[in-house]
């Protein structure tokens, strides 16, 4: 009895010792923008060596990614489409969603501009667009940067998913194929900031409509709520949403750059 007695405590004592280095990692569920863009690269090193928590990312549209909390496949959401997360907030999905940083989105073309967009605002470039015929990428993935998108030919009179114009392409893809795209067919495509100064398969595209304030971009992290899902790691997932609204994470993304220019702007409140 007194073997079966030691050899219990002994692996109890294996597994206690054990299970904080198995444990200690999350996933988070966020955008391909803010993966494809290096981020991440430059920003979980950092959050590693101050808490000793891994973080696996799981890049895929914000819809699928506010999906993947709902499922709760995802232990925190790092993502960009401020009236989703609210939603996800006021389902019961989490308890709140927090400021963390903000880029832009621009307008990328061919040089040549055959829909003469160079100089309008962002309305009055997709109308051009839409009388030209010009052929538009669209991620269509129900990504932050898709709902933005469609915002934006809403505002411009227009409405892609019921009345695509002619030689509008959704590709159901992430912001880096979707410019892939965009370069091999000389098209037009709504990008956020950071993917393009990331991307190096230009082409002939380039940046013909920026800085209308309908182009800001807002991005958020929200921890997925345990009492809809006992199995996620709120603890460790709340660790990296304090640390990246904290100084020392609101300076690590000010860091980031690409050939010396800033991709995000911390702006946690």
């Amino acid at each position: 009895m007194d073997l079966i007695r030691r050899t219990a405590l002994a692996l109890l004592a294996c597994a206690a010792i054990g299970s904080p280095a198995q444990e200690r990692s999350i996933v988070m569920a966020s955008t391909t923008s803010t993966e494809q863009s290096g981020l991440f690269g430059h920003l979980m090193p950092r959050f590693k060596a101050a808490t000793g928590i891994d973080v696996k990312v799981v890049a895929v549209g914000t819809g699928q990614a506010l999906d993947m909390g709902r499922r709760g496949d995802a232990d925190v959401l790092f993502v960009h489409d401020t009236a989703a997360e609210e939603k996800f907030v006021a389902e019961g999905f989490a308890k709140a969603r927090r400021d963390v940083m903000y880029n832009d989105f621009v307008l990328v073309g061919p040089a040549d501009d055959p829909a003469k967009t160079k100089g309008s605002d962002i309305a009055e470039a997709l109308k051009k667009i839409a009388a030209a015929g010009a052929p538009f990428v669209s991620r269509g993935d129900k990504s932050g940067t898709h709902a933005a998108e469609l915002r934006l030919w809403k505002i411009a009179g227009l409405d892609p998913a019921s009345t695509p114009p002619a030689n509008y392409k959704a590709c159901g893809c992430g912001m880096g194929p979707a410019l892939n795209i965009g370069s091999s067919s000389g098209s037009y495509v709504l990008t956020d900031r950071g993917t393009w100064l990331a991307f190096k398969n230009r082409g002939p595209l380039v940046i013909l409509v920026e800085g209308d304030r309908r182009l800001f971009n807002q991005y958020g992290v929200l921890v997925v709520d345990a009492e809809r899902h006992p199995h996620v790691k709120t603890t460790f997932a709340t660790a990296f949403a304090d640390w990246v609204v904290s100084p020392a994470g609101q300076a690590a993304l000010a860091d980031y750059r690409i050939g010396g220019q800033q991709l995000f702007f911390p702006n946690a409140r």
